[in-house]
This record gives C-alpha cells, structure tokens and sequence, in this order.
C-alpha cells in the first residue's frame, strides 16, 4: 500500500515537472523568437543553432506559428474595422444625400421686437439668458434643423431710423447677398398687440410696409409675420377678434396669416421646438408655392456674371489662338 502511494506521489511530480518544462521551454522559445526579431540576418542563424543543439526548433517552430496567427487574426479585425468605417461613412452621405433642402431665411423687424430670440428659437439655440447685444451689420447664422440646414440671415435695425437712409439700404442690399440666390420668406418680428414695450414703431401695418420699401413689392407674399410675446395665452384668432384694424390690415397687405412666438428667457423647450417646427413649416410651404424672392439686385448680379463670363470667354479663346 505504501508503495502504490509512493509510486502515485512520484508519477504527480514526474508530470508537475513535465509541465513545469513545457512551460520553461515555451517562454524561452518565445524571448528567443521575439528578440531573433530585432536582431540582423546574419545573427539568426546562431540562435535558430542554439535552438536546434537543445531540441527547442519544434517548439521556435510552434511559437512562430503562434505568433504569425495572432498577426493574422490582428489584420483581419484592422479589415473589418476599415471595412466598418466605410460602411458607416457610406451611410451618413446617403442620409445627407437625402436629408430635405435647405432652407434660407431674412430676420427683421423693428428694435426691440425679439428679433434675436426669434432667431435662437429657429436655431435651436436653448440659451435665452445671455445677454443680447445689439446687431449692427448683416449677419449670417446656419444650423442643422430636424435633418436640413436653415440659413437665416440677422439684420440690424432696417426699419428704424437709427442707422440712417445710406446704411439700412446697403445693410437690407447685403442681406440679400448673404442668402443668395435669394431668401424663401422674410420673418418680420413685432411685439403681439396689447404688448407692453418701451420702443415706437410696434405697428405690423408699417412694418410690412417699410420691408416693401426696402425690398420692393414682389417681396411681400413672402413675408410672415411673427408676433412675439413673452408668456401670453391668446391666440391669433383671439388677436385678431380683438383687433382694431392694424393687425388685420397687415395680414391683407402680406397675404400670410402671423405666428405667435414666447420670446421669455425661461420658455420650456418643448414650446421652443413646437414653435420651430411651425415656422419653417409655413416657410416650406411658401418655398413650395413660390419659390425663392429674387431681387433686382440678384438680377442685376446674374446679369453683370453672364456678360463678365462671355467677356472674359472672348478674351482667352483669342489668347489661346495666338498661341
């Protein structure tokens, strides 16, 4: 009986070494093919000797082996991550490919009417309680909104008498520049009837007016008027009832029925985005009936590009005759 133990205790040893061994040998045959790798040909062939003076060639052979296949299956996910990579560019160019078109936009209205409130709103922007400063050039804003992008074009005070005749005709010239070939709707924003405010020339009638002036008649079946408020609870039908004759004169005069926006600092987001998703609604839908407003300017421009474009044409096919 103590013999059989004896003999079961030798043959556990006999096998821990063994594997103790294969191990042993498996690291060494491992720090030898790695640092064989760094070394120069010509220094190989000492170490592949060494190995196969020790009887370590089969297990350099495996280690090899070993290592060419972690290299394989490495290459192969680098191919599949690529492969990935173009499947998922692929995909956003399809999606922007297919995203709906843009949409461009003219923002004005007199000081004081919530002009750049109305501007964060069609942007996205949820930051209402910075302080706004005062625009005092044309300026251009873009955003990606519900899958288009919206150009919308922030004008200083046009239709007051703050910055003289010379400068709001060139800054009302220039933004139309901004938007060419030309806007889809012009947002004229004026506080809501009954609003309390501190600035003059709150009237929607003469702010329509004044925007013909600037723009010429054919602009003004693309105007909507924004009617801006902070907290009301009235509709525009209820305005409208209520109204003594000026906002109804400007809806005849434009043609567009208003839109009502909550320019308050703390408007809950979900009013922000339901007014959003109005606004470029109406301006879709005028860019379906009518297109875009081209000014006489944008003409002009067209113009002068056609004839500058059939001058200069002259001039190099004389050129290159001479050559």
């Amino acid at each position: 009986m103590d013999c059989e133990c004896a003999k079961d205790i030798a043959a556990q040893a006999g096998q821990g070494w063994s594997s103790f061994q294969i191990g042993t040998f498996t690291v060494v045959g491992y720090l030898l093919y790695r640092f064989s790798q760094t070394l120069p040909f010509l220094i190989r062939w000492p170490i592949r000797l060494f190995c196969s003076l020790t009887g370590l060639s089969a297990l350099w052979s495996w280690v090899s082996r070993l290592v060419r296949t972690i290299k394989g299956i490495r290459n192969f996910y680098r191919l599949l991550s690529r492969l990935w990579r173009f499947v998922v560019s692929s995909s956003e160019d399809d999606a922007l490919r297919s995203a709906e078109p843009g949409l461009r936009l003219i923002l004005l209205g007199p000081t004081g009417s919530g002009q750049t409130s109305v501007a964060h709103t069609l942007l996205g922007i949820t930051d209402r309680k910075s302080p706004l400063t005062p625009v005092m050039e044309s300026t251009k804003l873009s955003a990606v909104v519900n899958g288009r992008e919206v150009t919308l074009i922030h004008t200083p005070d046009l239709l007051g008498p703050s910055l003289g005749d010379h400068r709001r005709a060139t800054e009302a010239l220039r933004s139309l520049l901004l938007v060419s070939p030309g806007p889809h709707a012009i947002l004229m924003t004026v506080e809501a009837p009954g609003s309390i405010s501190k600035e003059i020339n709150q009237d929607p009638t003469r702010a329509i007016q004044g925007t013909i002036e600037l723009f010429g008649d054919e602009v003004q079946s693309y105007i909507i008027p924004v009617l801006t408020h902070s907290g009301r609870q009235q509709t525009v039908d209820e305005l409208l009832d209520q109204d003594k004759g000026d906002l109804r004169r400007a809806v005849t005069l434009c043609g567009q029925m208003p839109e009502l926006v909550d320019i308050r600092s703390d408007c809950p987001l979900e009013v922000q985005k339901m007014t959003c998703r109005q606004l470029l609604g109406r301006v879709t839908e005028i860019k379906k009936l009518r297109g875009h407003f081209v000014h006489e300017l944008q003409r002009r421009q067209e113009h002068f590009r056609e004839d500058l474009l059939t001058d200069m044409s002259s001039s190099l096919a004389n050129k290159l005759g001479h050559m």
